[in-house]
C-alpha cells in the first residue's frame, strides 16, 4: 500500500527576526512621495501664506511696533512663522494620509504586508516629519531674504531639538486624529477648532506675556508655546518661558504619543473591520 501523500503545508507569514527595514523604508517612501507629489500644494502654497502673514503682522506695521526681546519686530515673528509652518504641515500629512487610505479602502497596503506596529507608526510619523522640516526649511530660506529679518543660530541645539520634536509631535497627533476621523469633516473640526487656536495663540506673533489673565496663564498650558517659545530661543538667544519645562515636555509629549499610537495600531483601532 502506498504512503498517503503528506497533506501540502499552508504557506506561512514572511518573518522577520527584527526591525523590518525594507517594509518600513518602503512605507516611508510613499509617504514622502505622497506630499512631494504635489509640492506646489504642500510644500509652496504654505510657504506663500507665511509671507502673506509677513506682510501683515510686519510690513503693515512697520516703524509702530517697538523690538520684542531685544531684537527686531520682524526678527521676532520669523521664527514663529517658521514653527507654525512645520506644526501645521507635520499634522496636515500623516492625517489627511491616513483617513485617505481609510475612505479608499487601501488600509490594506499597510497592513496586509509584514509590518509590525512600531514600523507603521514610525514610517507615518517620520514621513510627517520629514513634511514638516521640509516646509519650515524653505520657510526659513525664504524668511531670511526679507528685509529687516536678521537670521542668526544662537543656539543650534534648540532649533534642532524642537523643530524635529514639533513635527514628530504633531506627526502623532496627526496619526491619531486620521484613526478617529471617519469623513474630512471630522479632521476639519481638529484642525480649525484645536490645532489652529492652539499655534495663534501660543506667542507665534506676540508676546504672551502681555495677554491679559486668564488667557496668560492659559497660554503656559499650551505645549505649542513651549515649542515655538524653545525654538525661537535657537534664533534670538532668549525664552519667554521656562527652557527646561519645555526641553521636558517635548521629549514626554513625543514618547507618550508615539506609544499611544503603537497601542492603538496593534489594536486596529478604526483600522480593521
Amino acid at each position: 500500500m502506498k504512503d498517503m501523500a503528506a497533506a501540502p503545508t499552508p504557506p506561512q507569514p514572511r518573518d522577520y527576526a527584527g526591525f523590518n527595514w525594507t517594509g518600513f523604508q518602503t512605507l516611508y517612501l510613499k509617504e514622502v512621495r505622497r506630499f512631494w507629489k504635489v509640492g506646489m500644494q504642500t510644500v509652496a502654497a504654505p510657504v506663500v501664506t507665511s509671507l502673506l502673514y509677513m506682510m501683515v503682522f510686519v510690513v503693515a506695521v512697520r516703524g509702530a511696533a517697538p523690538p520684542i526681546s531685544g531684537v527686531a519686530f520682524a526678527t521676532f515673528v520669523a521664527p514663529g512663522l517658521i514653527m507654525m509652518t512645520i506644526l501645521n504641515n507635520a499634522f496636515a500629512n500623516s492625517s489627511s494620509s491616513l483617513l485617505q487610505a481609510k475612505m479608499m479602502g487601501l488600509t490594506s497596503d499597510f497592513m496586509t504586508p509584514p509590518l509590525s506596529p512600531l514600523e507603521q507608526v514610525a514610517a507615518f510619523s517620520l514621513g510627517a516629519g520629514t513634511r514638516g522640516i521640509v516646509v519650515g526649511f524653505v520657510t526659513a530660506v525664504v524668511c531670511a531674504l526679507l528685509p529687516n529679518v536678521h537670521m542668526t543660530f544662537v543656539q543650534p541645539w534648540a532649533i534642532l531639538y524642537f523643530g524635529v520634536g514639533a513635527s514628530l509631535i504633531l506627526g502623532f497627533v496627526g496619526i491619531l486624529t486620521g484613526l478617529w476621523s471617519e469623513k474630512f469633516d471630522h479632521l476639519a473640526a481638529i484642525t480649525n477648532f484645536l490645532i489652529m487656536p492652539m499655534t495663534f495663540l501660543s506667542g507665534t506673533f506676540y508676546l504672551v506675556d502681555k495677554l491679559p489673565e486668564p488667557f496668560r496663564t492659559a497660554s503656559h498650558f499650551n505645549p505649542f508655546f513651549y515649542l515655538i517659545d524653545g525654538f525661537r530661543y535657537g534664533f534670538i538667544g532668549h525664552a519667554n518661558g521656562n527652557l527646561t519645562a519645555g526641553v521636558l515636555m517635548t521629549a514626554v509629549l513625543t514618547v507618550g504619543l508615539a506609544v499611544t499610537c503603537w497601542l492603538l495600531f496593534r489594536a486596529g483601532w478604526r483600522l480593521k473591520t
